[in-house]
């Protein structure tokens, strides 16, 4: 069975936060996790439906697959790179920013 890939590099949030909004459509129908992303009011949820659509057009220009039977087979968040900066504080100290990414990999397949 083919499997269709999209994915999203250096995403500005931290994967901590970003598979929350993953784990609500990994194993779902392309049409049901488009519909839960776009009631959601987290910042990854835009990004993600886009990574969808994209995986759906990877799908659609590889293959001819119905688009009604393709389901989120593995969606995954990893870290990115992580960007410090300082912050100055009271009497001469400083505190660490920690500035972080994602990446995140959305697969698709097609169901019998």
């Amino acid at each position: 069975m083919q499997e269709f890939v999209a994915s999203l590099n250096d995403f500005k949030v931290s994967a901590r936060k970003a598979r929350l909004v993953v784990d609500l459509v990994r194993g779902k129908r392309v049409q049901a996790a488009l519909d839960i992303l776009s009631v959601s009011k987290k910042k990854t949820a835009p990004k993600l439906s886009v990574l969808i659509k994209s995986a759906i057009a990877n799908a659609q220009q590889k293959a001819t697959v119905d688009i009604d039977r393709l389901v989120i087979s593995t969606a995954f968040v990893n870290e990115g790179a992580t960007l410090n900066r300082w912050l100055p504080r009271a009497q001469g100290r400083a505190t660490p920013i920690r500035k972080r990414s994602a990446h995140i990999t959305i697969k698709l397949k097609e169901l019998n």
